[in-house]
């Protein structure tokens, strides 16, 4: 077999099992944290579950923690999944916001209903990112270190050379 052939079957397998590994959409709910569990509970929220949920009095500035804060990525996507999936939880939302609620103090109090629910999921996906920028930073490192290597290499037989030159001269 030459190296066409090896090369072109390896290639036809890595794109099979390239477009076989891509999350169905379970999987994503999974990632998201999108559960059984997860869904039954929401279905037990009402619109008084928002009404009458206590949250710090925003018009106070004193502490940074009333700074308003969007959704992080992995929130949206989760939210985007779970309005999808509950629409009981889309028409509350309609109902309440903005009448009620503004629309992150609705997800403010959603993400603290939630959060026995969600948090490793969420904590999962952060760890994963990390590692994610962490392998980046390494493989732009090592680029960085082979091309000083190189230059440096190439500084060292330009330094070189003008002194074998004057040698013979």
């Amino acid at each position: 077999m030459d190296v066409y052939s090896w090369f072109r079957r390896s290639l036809s397998r890595t794109t099979r099992t390239t477009t076989t590994a891509q999350p169905s959409p379970k999987d994503d709910e999974l990632l998201y944290g999108v559960t059984d569990q997860l869904l039954d509970f929401i279905k037990s929220f009402s619109i008084d579950t928002f009404r009458n949920f206590s949250l710090q009095d925003e018009e106070d500035g004193d502490t940074p923690e009333n700074v308003r804060k969007d959704l992080s990525d992995w929130q949206q996507r989760h939210a985007l999944l779970v309005l999808s999936k509950v629409k009981e939880l889309s028409q509350m939302r309609f109902k309440l916001c903005p009448r009620h609620l503004k629309e992150h103090q609705f997800w403010t109090i959603y993400f603290a209903l939630v959060k026995g629910f969600v948090t490793k999921y969420e904590l999962h996906a952060i760890q994963m990112d990390k590692l994610k920028q962490m392998r980046t930073e390494n493989e732009n490192t090592q680029d960085v270190a082979a091309c000083e290597v190189e230059m440096s290499e190439a500084k060292q037989t330009t330094d070189v050379s003008p002194t074998i030159s004057e040698e013979h001269n």
